[in-house]
């Protein structure tokens, strides 16, 4: 189960934050089945964002996620393309209780970084040619990881969780009335 992953944080800048702790993870792990994690030995936080640039990544071996640290005030919303190759829209900020242009709160932050940020490295875990000697074709590339994180975030968040930190559901309508979304008419401008 979980409590087999090795956990290591190291301390960021004094501009920067971790915004997840290794409770938020386990959380998330614990909604996952195994098969799904099988792979995953250990998660390090870190900084080496390298600005906010990289939110985290693999390592070589595709055993262990990196989650960086990031700015205290960011805004994430460029992370998002209004159209996708094929003309349709890939995300909205809207999705994890954030505004587009505008600071996302913490809990937005955190709730990216977990449901989008750890979901997409977990999927560059995931074997798609076991045959493959080629490592790059191996395991889930970006478009397939991306995919991976966007399949289950909607089915984790498709049922209520009960859990007292609301990162691990989708905002509510009172959060996102917060942000002045209007809740009849989706503008995810």
């Amino acid at each position: 189960m979980a409590g087999r992953i090795r956990f290591s944080q190291t301390p960021p800048g004094a501009t920067r934050r971790h915004y997840l702790s290794p409770d938020d993870i386990e959380v998330l792990l614990e909604r996952l089945p195994e098969r799904v994690f099988e792979r995953l030995r250990a998660v390090h936080f870190n900084d080496r964002s390298g600005g906010r640039r990289r939110y985290g990544y693999v390592n070589r071996g595709h055993r262990e996620i990196a989650l960086c640290a990031l700015p205290v005030r960011v805004s994430l919303s460029a992370c998002f393309t209004r159209r996708s190759s094929r003309g349709r829209i890939h995300g909205s900020p809207r999705q994890f209780g954030a505004v587009r242009g505008a600071q996302w709160p913490e809990t937005a932050v955190r709730r990216f970084m977990l449901y989008n940020g750890f979901l997409h490295e977990l999927g560059h875990l995931q074997i798609v040619d076991p045959k493959a000697r080629n490592v790059w074709r191996k395991f889930a590339s970006e478009t397939k990881a991306q995919e991976f994180a966007d399949e289950w975030r909607v089915r984790l968040w498709s049922e209520p969780f009960e859990h007292p930190d609301p990162i691990h559901n989708p905002p509510s309508d009172a959060e996102l009335e917060r942000l002045g979304y209007e809740l009849l008419a989706v503008t995810d401008g």
